[in-house]
């Protein structure tokens, strides 16, 4: 589905990211890991198409993003959780959620609003609630069903259980779980590195804007290598 080759891109004359190769099967749950300033988040605006400069091959379900615009992209598939939510605070959950579907038509949205809060009941209870009144982990769940509703094919989550509580994190990768099930490929971007890999199925570990290493979630939780840089065991 995804198919990224040779990646770079940064900021000004800065690079940021150098030779990125990776791919994303349809319906593949995949985590991208690393520390703070490892590149992860410069990733993800590339795919988006927020980068400034970019250099190398994008191409989704076949056809090369090139310079295409950030909505252009949303239309085509691809939607985002951007780090720290970003949720619409003095609006309501619904019309956080609404927000989403701003390019479908507006009679093939209730569907899809039915369907988010299918999958996080909570969000019912809370519809007419405003958003930056809920908690951190309520947020995400909004973030989650807001990307939904645009009917993606692709999900980028970026830092998903940054400033979360442990029982939330466990919360939010289940949900990651559910929203994978219904067919919804997952592109991960975490640091919390022992939760993402009980929630994906491959991994790649980005160090200093370069892949360092890649592979299942089998093989890399039995890496001495990431065990002890970062499962601290």
């Amino acid at each position: 589905m995804l198919s990224i080759r040779d990646l770079a891109g940064g900021y000004g004359g800065r690079p940021i990211i150098q030779g990125m190769n990776i791919d994303v099967a349809a319906g593949e749950t995949v985590a991208i890991l690393g520390a703070n300033t490892a590149g992860k988040t410069t990733l993800i605006k590339a795919i988006c198409g927020l980068l400034p400069r970019v250099q190398g091959d994008i191409v989704f379900k076949g056809e090369a993003l090139g310079r295409l615009p950030a909505h252009r992209r949303v239309a085509r598939g691809i939607a985002c959780v951007p780090e720290g939510r970003h949720v619409f605070p003095d609006m309501t959950v619904h019309d956080n959620l609404m927000m989403g579907g701003f390019h479908r038509r507006r009679e093939d949205l209730a569907v899809s609003l039915e369907e988010c809060y299918a999958l996080f009941p909570r969000l019912r209870e809370r519809r007419a609630q405003l958003a930056g009144t809920l908690s951190g982990g309520e947020q995400q769940m909004v973030a989650l069903g807001r990307a939904l509703m645009a009917r993606p094919s692709l999900l980028l989550l970026d830092e998903p259980s940054h400033g979360l509580a442990p029982m939330m994190v466990d919360e939010v990768h289940r949900a990651i779980s559910r929203v994978n099930a219904l067919g919804i490929a997952v592109l991960l971007i975490e640091q919390n590195v022992a939760s993402a890999l009980k929630v994906v199925t491959r991994a790649y570990v980005l160090e200093s804007g370069r892949i360092a290493m890649r592979g299942t979630a089998s093989e890399l939780q039995s890496n001495d290598e990431i065990r002890r840089t970062y499962l601290g065991i």
